[in-house]
């Protein structure tokens, strides 16, 4: 958290950058006295930001109810930021080739904070539309993706985790006894593999497998959601692991080089 003792700290752009987290799944529209409850800021505060971000066309704002919403500016910022990260186009046709050969939903998801986002998704037949959006952030001790990448941090940091990072309930399955958390974090560091069991969705397991950097530390993992009515345990090991590992060791070589590759070494954007 930024004070008013950091001189470069500008507290109007940081109030309209909070104005503009307010909006979520939950929040996709709001009127201004919804965005001044959400965000805490006064209402004429609220009017003044809004209004300007609106004029700088990143919010869209209805002639009739006049409630506000994102605009395509999100798209456009959405798009310069994968081509500034080059895990996603070095992962992408591995994770293609993924899919198609597991039939499944595979996912690229990297370590934000204490959260995991998902940076691609590449959905199955049964997937549900949620399930196909990139940007999603969930707590990182809720996933598997989460844990397998904690799994190769040091024991300490991995500890501290546990004991610090935030737990969410999404299903009456889901793990909130932080012992239970840490004893699968353990067993992904000893594995090289995490499964979930309900912890987002009743009847859906995920399994991921860590992308390793050149320190040995995870902060990205390929992650597969399947159903715990089709998939047993015995099935998993035998099938999936053996794949999401393989292609996770294929992406580790250019994940090595994350946020250091050379921009002439990146695939040209298309004209279309």
């Amino acid at each position: 958290m930024k004070t008013k003792q950091d001189t470069l700290f500008v507290g109007s752009l940081a109030k309209g950058l909070q104005l503009l987290r307010a909006f979520d799944e939950s929040h996709t529209e709001m009127s201004l006295s919804e965005l001044a409850r959400i965000t805490g800021l006064g209402k004429s505060a609220t009017q003044r930001l809004a209004n300007t971000l609106h004029v700088e066309g990143m919010l869209d704002k209805d002639p009739v109810t006049r409630r506000f919403r994102p605009s395509h500016a999100w798209l456009q910022m959405a798009y310069a930021y994968y081509w500034s990260d080059p895990l996603v186009g070095q992962a992408m046709p591995k994770l293609i080739s993924l899919a198609q050969d597991l039939g499944e939903t595979v996912n690229l998801a990297e370590l934000s904070g204490d959260h995991i986002v998902y940076v691609s998704r590449l959905p199955c037949k049964r997937t549900q539309f949620a399930a196909t959006i990139i940007g999603r952030h969930l707590p990182a001790l809720c996933t598997s993706a989460g844990r397998v990448i904690l799994g190769s941090f040091p024991p300490e940091e991995r500890r501290n985790a546990v004991e610090t990072w935030p737990v969410l309930r999404f299903t009456p399955a889901t793990t909130l006894d932080r012992e239970q958390i840490h004893d699968s974090i353990e067993r992904a560091a000893q594995q090289g593999f995490a499964i979930c069991d309900g912890q987002m969705i009743l009847n859906e397991i995920g399994v991921s497998t860590p992308i390793i950097g050149h320190d040995g530390r995870a902060f990205a993992a390929v992650h597969c959601s399947i159903s715990a009515h089709t998939w047993t345990r015995a099935a998993i090991e035998r099938e999936i692991i053996p794949k999401l590992q393989d292609t996770a060791n294929a992406i580790s070589p250019a994940f090595q080089s994350h946020r250091g590759i050379p921009v002439d070494a990146r695939p040209e954007p298309s004209q279309g």
